[in-house]
């Protein structure tokens, strides 16, 4: 008996905080931002990040075509060899 008597108070009371909730708060204005406001003179230049970010991976891949050619380059070489030693062989036999 007790039990549906409260489900009914809470089920009242429950929407009449929530508008009370509703009217006590503050709107939230068009041109508040949300948390703290940063002056643009202290906030990091974003560009200049992304440019110097740029900048380092432009370079790596730089390093990164380097080392692959020079690796390219070094196998081609102990292909051309082997075979120049291949050709010397056969010709040494014949």
């Amino acid at each position: 008996m007790l039990a549906p008597c409260l489900l009914r108070r809470a089920i009242l009371t429950v929407p009449l905080v929530f508008m009370v909730a509703l009217f006590v708060t503050e709107p939230v204005r068009a041109d508040q931002e949300a948390g703290t406001a940063i002056p643009a003179e202290s906030r990091p230049c974003v560009d200049c990040h992304a440019f110097e970010f740029m900048q380092r991976a432009l370079q790596d891949l730089k390093k990164t075509a380097y080392n692959l050619d020079t690796r390219t380059e070094t196998l081609l070489l102990q292909v051309e060899k082997r075979n120049l030693c291949d050709c010397v062989a056969v010709n040494l036999l014949n």
